[in-house]
């Protein structure tokens, strides 16, 4: 069915405060019935800004985004990782916000805020409640039209900072961080947009000044080069009239024109390699293929799928099931300009990356002689439709859709283009695309390979990496921009009054126990045809015995394999046909059956999550794989900061003997000793409806649904060994524990103890309340002390991470590893201060503000509403407990918090773990005056 398009030209003649507005409609596109089409309201204003509107009133919430088509791909060699780092400093404030207030201001009204840059766009969005828009609005279009006199050089040296420590985080210090950079560097000519990462690379951040970073606000922040997009409970009206009050009287900017690029075309095929800090050798193939949106993307999303998107796949069968690799995949992601066809496989130690090389030209010569099928096709269109509606599903979702079709199509009912252009896709033209971009075509091929294993190559390398411009002249279209103040007679230094926050009700749920003891909770979600099913069984890691530490992990993934019934290939092939989902996956607490299905395909996805829970194969040779990947991924996790810290932290923790204080993957010690029968014991033993729970939310009633659960009603009743938590050793005094992570450009700070198990009214949640501003927001004492003061950090936090059983406190960061001495002491000063001094009424405010507001995003989605209703069930919790929550939150005062700090943050008995390079930190640790004591990556001391 077509949806109903209005294109009707018209002008909105509104009073501005200055002047008169003009605001033109463009176009009303409605939903009808059950077609996939997101229902707007598009207008554009007389400085060029696109509006739109979306409304839903389902729930008292609203999504504002502000996308601007600005992204890495303007920026100049030598100059890169601009768009990004503006990001950055678009919430520092601007002339009528205060410093780091963007943060701060969203947050106590209730909202989510962030910001994302690409290669191809910038946007910057808050999901709030619905009587809040006004103030995004206000704080949106101050930093479009008011932002370069509040810009200072502090400022800009902060986020400079801040942003080397991002790419520190994610690309530097990360096992196979460099991949993309590399690979871009190799497939684009240095000049192409592409070449370069979006985070650019550290000397070209140094190269730049505060005026560079006025000049590129200037070029590229005008209003005409932005889309505002509205969704949520809004009146469409008032956004207009919102719109005009604040961005009207914002100028135009300079014209921005589409870019032009040239295809890559690559004569031979380009090899590169590098060493790195890993186990694991990876090799990865990038065909340059097709922009988005370009015809033939929908065919070779399709063509990825067949060569590796399930089981029965053939990169997963010759790669996977034959245990030669790890990992072996294809995609095929797009950008606005161009586009890569990928290849990746990580392989085992020791294994060579010529030998996949060669394998992965096999693979594509069986693609050949296999064909396409008419299944293959169905299957795909199946799974589409099911994620397009489950991407419906939020007014983010729907909002966030609307914006980057308007950003790059300006149409934002783009969605039933794509849509016709996916179902539109035929066997002929998989095998054409196939023939066009890939059979035959050259391509990047990078090895990446352990220290000291260069010769470990797919093949010698054959290019050189060409050399970077790294003292480009600005372009000229920087040099004749002129900046002049907004003259507005709107005094926009008066924060807007919201209105009366709208009341909200936490879902309403069902619950049923069936005969065998098994509990079911339920609520009801008409948001989107689909129904999600979690199945909850006591039987994860903290069950398992010591010497035989990694079974549960064995076990979910044993349950993800073949059924008595079904072999793996065919489970896959049944569930891609109906686009649901059938997976197991292992929480330290439980082992969790999920389902997900379209409404409409519920009885035959159950039919196949009763084979998955009680039908296991358990396979030999399944077996001997699944152990083989995990025994890898122990391998690989010594080459990660972060997991080194977070297991050795745990064992610190919870002490010797504790099944809580050891890894939950096991360790290659204990997998030698598991045996299949030993998995098999497990689940005969462990799997019982007296230990478990089934959580449903979607768009179905209690007795629809409980009419299709029989498998489960007739699931047998077991006696199951109670769980007795054993105590964890106490802190005598606050020493620092050391780790060696050897030329690790970042150090890894975890700072706790063992503190509170959950509860929902008591003194964990108030004491959770308490750490709200001391670690627990972003304008919380200890980010704005080593993020943004000092720099040390991408980001640090702190918080109370409560389980049925235990809990714990803890304060962290990755921070930079010149800087981790004093990192430790800055933490340390905050937690002491904050637990001596206690809060100020101000940040007492702030935190009633923010957290009594929140209650409107809590249940939109599915998987919230599931969230909730689960931890009734799994906690016992009153119906009522949010009230009760709420009024805790009222009733807070300063000298309440001030004793929950006093009681919870013991700053003398924490234990403070340094992950980091010896030779840079270990010094400087030893004169902060803390017992220093060495441990190894297992976490046992060393002699």
């Amino acid at each position: 069915m077509k949806s109903n398009i209005v294109l009707v030209f018209v002008l909105w003649l509104t009073t501005a405060l200055v002047g008169v507005s003009q605001t033109r409609f463009v176009e009303k596109v409605e939903r009808k019935e059950d077609e996939l089409v997101i229902a707007y309201e598009k207008y554009v204003l007389e400085n060029g800004l696109t509006l739109l509107i979306h409304e839903d009133h389902s729930d008292p919430m609203v999504y504002v985004d502000v996308t601007y088509h600005v992204g890495s791909a303007v920026e100049q060699p030598g100059r890169s990782g601009f768009a990004h780092f503006f990001e950055h400093m678009m919430f520092q404030g601007s002339e009528h916000v205060g410093d780091e207030q963007h943060f701060k201001i969203i947050t106590e009204s209730g909202g989510d805020l962030n910001g994302s840059t690409s290669a191809d766009r910038t946007n910057y969005w808050e999901v709030l409640p619905a009587n809040q828009l006004e103030v995004a609005f206000w704080l949106e279009s101050d930093r479009m039209g008011f932002f370069l006199d509040s810009v200072t050089q502090q400022k800009f040296e902060v986020q400079r900072a801040t942003v080397k420590n991002e790419r520190a985080q994610r690309y530097d210090n990360r096992p196979y961080g460099l991949v993309w950079e590399k690979m871009d560097a190799a497939m684009y000519p240095p000049t192409h947009p592409y070449a370069w990462q979006t985070i650019g690379y550290v000397e070209d951040l140094d190269r730049v000044n505060v005026n560079d970073l006025k000049k590129f606000f200037l070029r590229w922040y005008g209003p005409n080069n932005a889309t505002l997009t509205v969704a949520g409970d809004v009146d469409s009206k008032e956004v207009i009239r919102l719109a005009e009050k604040y961005f009207a009287i914002i100028p135009k900017g300079p014209e921005v024109l589409k870019q032009e690029v040239k295809p890559v075309v690559l004569t031979s095929d380009r090899y590169i390699s590098y060493e790195d800090n890993i186990r694991s050798p990876q090799v990865t193939f990038a065909y340059p293929a097709v922009p988005s949106r370009h015809e033939d993307e929908a065919a070779l999303d399709i063509l990825s799928d067949i060569l590796s998107g399930g089981k029965s796949s053939l990169f997963y069968q010759h790669f996977i099931k034959s245990q030669k690799a790890q990992y072996a995949f294809t995609y095929n992601p797009t950008q606005e300009l161009a586009g890569e066809f990928i290849v990746l496989v990580r392989t085992f130690p020791g294994n060579s990356l010529s030998e996949m090389d060669s394998l992965v030209r096999q693979v594509f010569l069986a693609f050949e002689e296999r064909g396409v099928t008419d299944n293959d096709i169905e299957k795909y269109k199946a799974s589409f439709e099911s994620e397009i509606i489950h991407s419906l599903s939020s007014v983010k979702g729907k909002g966030a859709m609307l914006a980057a079709y308007q950003t790059f199509t300006q149409n934002p009912n783009y969605l039933k283009t794509e849509i016709e252009q996916y179902m539109g896709v035929t066997k002929e033209d998989v095998m054409r695309v196939y023939n066009t971009y890939i059979k035959n075509k050259h391509a990047v091929i990078l090895s990446v390979v352990p220290k000291g294993d260069s010769l470990n190559v797919a093949a010698p390398n054959n290019f050189v990496l060409p050399h970077r411009d790294t003292i480009a002249e600005e372009a000229a279209e920087y040099k004749n921009l002129t900046y002049q103040r907004i003259k507005d007679t709107l005094n926009r230094f008066v924060k807007p009054v919201a209105p009366a926050a709208p009341l909200v009700r936490p879902p309403a749920y069902w619950t049923h126990k069936f005969d065998n003891g098994l509990e079911v909770i339920g609520a009801k979600n008409k948001e989107v045809p689909s129904v999600a099913i979690q199945i909850n069984i006591a039987a994860g890691h903290r069950y398992e015995a010591l010497n035989k530490i990694g079974t549960a992990e064995l076990l979910a993934s044993m349950l993800n394999e073949s059924t008595k019934k079904y072999t793996v290939e065919q489970l896959d092939e049944l569930l891609e046909g109906l686009g649901s989902s059938v997976s197991v996956g292992h929480y330290g607490e439980d082992i969790v059956l999920y389902v997900n299905s379209l409404t409409k395909n519920i009885d035959a996805t159950l039919a196949i999550a009763e084979q998955v829970l009680f039908y296991p194969r358990f396979d030999k040779e399944e077996f001997e794989r699944v152990k083989k990947l995990q025994l890898a991924a122990i391998e690989n996790r010594v080459t990660k900061a972060p997991e080194i810290a977070r297991n050795v932290y745990a064992k610190l923790l919870y002490g010797p003997g504790h099944i809580m204080g050891e890894p939950l993957l096991g360790n290659a010690e204990s997998l030698e000793q598991i045996s299949l029968k030993d998995v098999k014991k497990y689940y005969q033993t462990r799997f019982s409806p007296t230990v478990s729970s089934v959580v449903i939310v979607g768009d179905i009633d209690k007795d629809s649904v409980l009419a299709k659960l029989n498998f489960l009603k007739t699931w047998k009743s077991k006696e199951v060994k109670s769980y007795q938590e054993k105590a964890t050793p106490s802190i005598d005094k606050t020493k620092i524990y050391f780790v060696n992570k050897e030329n690790a450009p970042q150090s890894e700070i975890k700072i706790g103890y063992m503190a509170l198990p959950y509860d929902a009214t008591g003194n964990y949640y108030k004491a959770a309340l308490m750490n709200y501003v001391l670690g627990g927001a972003f304008n919380s004492r200890i980010n704005l002390n080593l993020r943004e003061l000092h720099s040390y950090t991408y980001g640090a936090r702190s918080g109370f991470y409560g389980g049925k059983y235990a809990g714990t406190y803890t304060a962290s960061a990755s921070v930079r590893a010149d800087a981790t001495d004093s990192s430790v002491v800055e933490f340390m000063k905050e937690i002491e201060k904050y637990a001596t001094e206690g809060i100020t009424e101000e940040e007492l405010l702030f935190t009633k503000q923010s957290i009594g507001q929140r209650e409107a995003l809590k249940y939109e989605t599915a998987g919230q509403k599931a969230g909730f209703i689960k931890r009734i069930l799994v906690y016992n919790l009153a119906a009522n407990y949010v009230e009760e929550q709420n009024s805790i939150v009222d009733k807070l005062t300063v000298e309440e918090i001030n004793e929950l700090a006093k009681r919870y943050l013991p700053y003398d008995n924490m234990i403070i773990l340094v992950v980091g390079d010896k030779k840079v930190v270990f010094d400087d640790l030893l004169k902060l005056g803390y017992e220093v004591v060495e441990l190894d990556v297992d976490g046992n001391k060393l002699k």
